[in-house]
């Protein structure tokens, strides 16, 4: 079992926290403060590859492995959690699902300007009403032709206000015996006519990062941008969770190693009582659960990367890896806090905005408690993951470096 890794990962990895050590930190508690997004940031990403990290060169991605991806998002979460959104939204729950479900025809059409970053992508799932009951969507799409008229509002929406695409999923057979059956998924142009879009404000955390509604009255879609066969809308839903909770738990473990760093560095400066704090034991304690918790979090989504590569679909261990990392992460935050005393109460240092940041993950992408329901699931054998008609790829190298 090698636990090392490759040269190419390790050069992806370096790429990414070089980009974020540079040309974000020295800017991010500005934008923080001003809760505005970074107006160069997606450019950037998609300058650089980090937005198309995992995708085939044909597609216009950088021709890397899934594990990447999640190197990629530690990396970004590291420096501040709005990096990472922008990662499990445009690559993860858009461009990756496109990847499994979509046609050679949409791959080509549609995954090549998202994998380049000339075009960008968000997931659009989450309604006023509904959060974790995907089955209870109101949002409806009805076909006329060769185009579906899609009607409804999505709210808390990563990228809403900048993304030129949505992976939006809607009602399409009101008559469907099974809930499940009744979604039917697209890839919507929100520049197109009937899209309304605004930004939500006020929110704790994450406030360098584009979060917002999508209104559609009307919208005609091709069928075309279409995504797998009708009434596969849940199944497809779904599998851009999967994706997007991988890159939740990667880059949460960037923010529990972020909160270690910073309070190793405090724990060695900071004196009382005529010592450095770090040489007392309860601050030992804090830091070296940290420290555990960020080895756990990391092996737990090593492990669904090694498995996206095999083509091995690692529902389960995605949901062991979101549900630890990122409540480990809120921990790690709040005691970094501890740790600085009255100081990690300022907005000077970091702590204060990694335990703000830390807090929405336990609630996207699926709760904990949605996280606690899939795995007990499994465990009581009430759950098994039954053959998709489209699953994701296995990475293989020659493939996706081929253009």
């Amino acid at each position: 079992m090698d636990f090392s890794l490759s040269p190419e990962q390790l050069m992806a990895q370096k790429m990414v926290r070089d980009f974020s050590q540079k040309e974000i930190a020295p800017i991010i508690k500005d934008y923080d403060r001003k809760q505005e997004p970074i107006p160069f940031m997606l450019k950037r990403m998609g300058e650089l590859g980090i937005l198309g990290i995992c995708f085939p060169v044909r597609y216009g991605g950088q021709g890397m492995d899934y594990l990447s991806l999640g190197l990629a998002c530690e990396e970004l979460e590291a420096l501040d959690t709005a990096l990472r959104v922008a990662m499990s939204v445009h690559t993860g729950l858009c461009g990756m699902t496109l990847l499994q479900w979509g046609t050679a025809e949409q791959k080509r059409r549609l995954l090549t300007p998202l994998a380049s970053g000339a075009k960008i992508g968000c997931g659009a799932f989450t309604e006023p009403g509904m959060g974790s009951d995907v089955a209870a969507m109101q949002t409806s799409a009805r076909r006329e032709g060769d185009v579906y008229l899609l009607n409804g509002e999505k709210m808390w929406i990563s990228l809403a206000g900048v993304a030129d695409y949505a992976l939006v999923t809607a009602r399409t057979d009101a008559l469907a015996q099974k809930p499940s059956q009744a979604l039917s998924t697209f890839l919507v142009d929100l520049n197109s006519p009937g899209v309304t879009r605004g930004n939500l404000h006020g929110k704790l955390g994450v406030r360098a990062g584009s979060t917002g509604w999508i209104a559609f009255q009307d919208v005609q879609v091709p069928l075309e941008n279409r995504l797998g066969h009708e009434g596969e809308g849940f199944k497809i839903t779904m599998s851009a969770f999967d994706h997007g909770r991988y890159t939740v738990a990667s880059g949460a473990t960037g923010l529990i190693r972020a909160s270690l760093v910073a309070s190793v560095a405090y724990a060695h400066e900071r004196q009382a009582f005529g010592k450095a704090i770090g040489e007392y034991q309860l601050i030992q304690q804090k830091i070296a659960q940290m420290a555990q918790d960020y080895e756990v979090a990391r092996l737990l989504y090593w492990q669904v990367g090694w498995m996206k590569n095999q083509g091995q679909r690692p529902t389960l261990q995605t949901s062991y890896a979101k549900k630890f990392a990122t409540e480990a992460s809120f921990e790690a935050a709040n005691q970094a806090i501890q740790i600085y005393g009255a100081y990690g109460f300022s907005d000077e240092y970091d702590p204060e905005r990694y335990l703000r940041n830390s807090r929405g993950a336990i609630i996207y992408e699926g709760s904990s408690e949605i996280q606690t329901l899939i795995q007990a699931g499994y465990a009581l054998g009430e759950r098994e993951d039954k053959p998709l008609r489209c699953e994701l790829p296995a990475y293989d190298e020659t493939f996706w470096q081929e253009n």
